[in-house]
């Protein structure tokens, strides 16, 4: 089953990533301690939610997981195309690298990224043992921040994209994402004859798959294993954030990612 539950807090895992070798969820928002509108298990740090509860939920994802906090490495997400690789974790009072896609070949190390309707996008490569995190609103996903990430696991670790595998987790499905003209002009610039493919008209207004543009990108990469969860947090304000169906005033939920260490958790 997707779906994992500990401690009053609930998660998604990809099936097709091997449970023995990876420590991998998408949290939802349940078993926290932050009030509405950030109810509860809220990981967003300048959105209004006082840092003693944002710190208390970071905990508790950590723990369920059976990670050190002070494993973690994230990011200020900027809706760009910037990938870091590291070595080592991010101090916990230390300054964040901008980046929206981020790569580690360290066990020690516990990727980690928040979300509230863009796509979080897993990824693994068994071979090199090698994982990332990507964050793909419609901003990363015209820039191709997946591209990007699939380069950097090249460059950075020798990987074989042939042996990457891929999980777009749960985000914002295309029949609650209706996007503007700037948009679908960026898109079809971006996509070229298989913006079509990724627009569909409702309502005499465009709307844009998001996870059908990644999936494309990561097949475009040299990518061929790819689970889709299927999950539009839009539909599912009752287990995810989102950022559209509430209208701005909401949390972020967690992605977490780490190779096992010594074969266990």
């Amino acid at each position: 089953m997707p779906f994992h539950e500990s401690n009053s807090l609930r998660y998604f895992s990809f099936e097709s990533f091997e449970p023995q070798k990876l420590t991998q969820g998408i949290f939802t928002r349940h078993g926290g301690v932050s009030p509405e509108p950030w109810g509860t298990l809220n990981q967003g740090g300048s959105i209004g939610d006082p840092r003693e509860n944002v710190i208390e939920n970071r905990r508790r994802v950590f723990a369920v997981m059976g990670r050190k906090v002070e494993s973690i490495f994230d990011v200020w997400q900027v809706h760009g195309n910037t990938v870091v690789c590291t070595d080592q974790p991010r101090e916990l009072d230390g300054l964040h690298q901008k980046a929206d896609a981020i790569l580690t070949d360290r066990a020690e190390i516990t990727l980690f990224m928040r979300f509230a309707d863009c796509v979080p996008i897993f990824l693994y490569d068994p071979a090199r043992k090698v994982i990332g995190i990507v964050h793909a609103g419609w901003q990363g996903t015209v820039k191709k921040v997946v591209h990007s990430a699939i380069d950097s696991m090249v460059e950075c670790y020798q990987s074989n994209p042939a042996d990457v595998l891929a999980g777009i987790g749960p985000s914002i499905g295309q029949e609650h994402y209706p996007v503007g003209e700037e948009v679908v002009q960026k898109i079809q610039e971006a996509f070229g004859a298989d913006a079509g493919d990724l627009l569909e008209l409702q309502g005499g207004q465009h709307h844009l798959d998001l996870w059908a543009a990644n999936r494309l990108l990561l097949e475009q990469s040299g990518v061929r294993q790819i689970e889709v969860a299927g999950i539009c947090t839009a539909c599912n304000t009752r287990d995810w954030y989102s950022y559209r169906a509430e209208k701005g005033k909401t949390g972020r939920f967690g992605a977490i990612l780490a190779l096992q260490q010594n074969g266990h958790r």
